[in-house]
């Protein structure tokens, strides 16, 4: 039988504004849909068959875009008043689960064996078990010890170079068993990382365990690239993904591309968009729905928001551009910059070392170069 799930989305995503300043991180488009259905379709390849989504920031974007159910998944919502932290959280989420359950965060891109993860837990017999994860760089994060057996035996946070002993981190995924929530004090600000994993460290009753599969946090500009990436070439198992074919070409239905243009795998060009002659897309380029790129011009690496136009003869490398925005003609746009929803970009401009233009901005023609 099938667990619950808790997910955990808080939204804020500040490191990816100017994208963030009207959409929550987790509704961010992934390819063609938002990052948060990964997760759903995620639990549904296991069985899961009841979500509860716990939120607080602009939580009615989910609610109107997914409703109560994504497939097979019933979704339920909880919203929180204030923030709760990741302990009260899942403590207000969880209210009535009177079985094991999942808990975790929505706001990463994970794919790995749930029913192994299950498996381990129970073999354990202990109240938590944590999915870990490999990183190759651990001094960014915090790094958790483990025993042979699995049990956690230390949480070491912000490590220093002499202090790293391990490579695993927390995935942001666990198995509760109900009586965990007993540990989370009622109605205020709780963090299960620091304040209740800890006491279960204790008892020696919490778990962890790496499983192979795939993790990444998509809290950067850089990240949210890297997750186009992996799905465009399939590093790990989605929906989208089985759907581009053995030429890792997808262009959905409505879609006009000119004889002339050049789509090079993997590509993703979405309904409705408009590729005009002379055109280059990709490789690794995502189109999205609506959207329109001018004669000659060329899209590599990037994103392309739904309803964005790029002028003729633009250049868009290893960046995005958000939703409704326009980029005029013979303009570069490279070095991981992000144009914000609805920005105006002028011709001639040229936008370079992670620059960031807000939401609704307009740039005057020729007003930004890079020597």
């Amino acid at each position: 039988m099938s667990l619950p799930a808790v997910i955990l989305v808080g939204g804020l995503g500040t490191r990816l504004r100017p994208l963030t300043d009207r959409t929550r991180k987790d509704m961010l488009p992934l390819v063609d849909r938002p990052q948060l259905a990964y997760t759903f379709e995620h639990l549904r390849r296991y069985g899961v068959t009841r979500a509860i989504v716990s939120c607080g920031y602009l939580p009615t974007q989910i609610q109107e875009h997914f409703g109560d159910r994504y497939g097979d998944l019933r979704l339920e919502y909880r919203v929180e008043e204030e923030p709760l932290g990741t302990g009260g959280a899942i403590r207000f989420a969880a209210e009535g689960i009177d079985e094991p359950f999942f808990a975790l965060n929505g706001d990463s891109l994970r794919e790995t064996d749930l029913d192994t993860l299950v498996a381990f837990h129970r073999e354990r017999g202990g109240r938590a078990t944590i999915l870990l994860t490999p990183v190759e760089d651990p001094s960014r994060y915090g790094l958790v010890r483990v025993h042979g057996d699995g049990r956690v035996l230390s949480f070491l946070e912000k490590p220093r170079p002499e202090e790293i002993d391990t490579n695993l981190i927390n995935a942001g995924l666990y198995v509760l068993e109900p009586d965990v929530l007993e540990l989370i004090p009622p109605d205020r600000p709780v963090s299960i990382e620091r304040e209740v994993f800890p006491q279960l460290v204790e008892e020696g009753a919490v778990h962890g365990v790496a499983l192979a599969g795939y993790w990444l946090d998509i809290g950067t500009p850089d990240a949210y690239l890297q997750a186009h990436r992996d799905v465009l070439e399939r590093n790990f198992v989605s929906d989208v993904g089985g759907r581009l074919g053995s030429d890792y070409t997808l262009v959905a239905p409505g879609a006009e591309t000119s004889p002339d243009a050049r789509l090079v795998p993997p590509v993703f060009v979405g309904p409705r968009a408009r590729i005009c002659a002379g055109a280059r897309i990709g490789s690794l380029a995502v189109i999205g729905a609506g959207a329109v790129i001018g004669e000659g011009a060329s899209v590599e690496s990037s994103v392309i928001g739904a309803g964005a136009r790029i002028g003729a003869g633009t250049v868009v490398t290893g960046s995005i551009v958000g939703e409704r925005a326009e980029i005029g003609a013979e303009c570069e746009v490279r070095g991981l910059s992000v144009v914000g929803p609805g920005a105006r970009v002028g011709d001639r401009n040229m936008l370079d070392h992670a620059m960031r233009v807000a939401a609704d901005v307009t740039i005057a023609a020729g007003a930004v170069s890079f020597s």
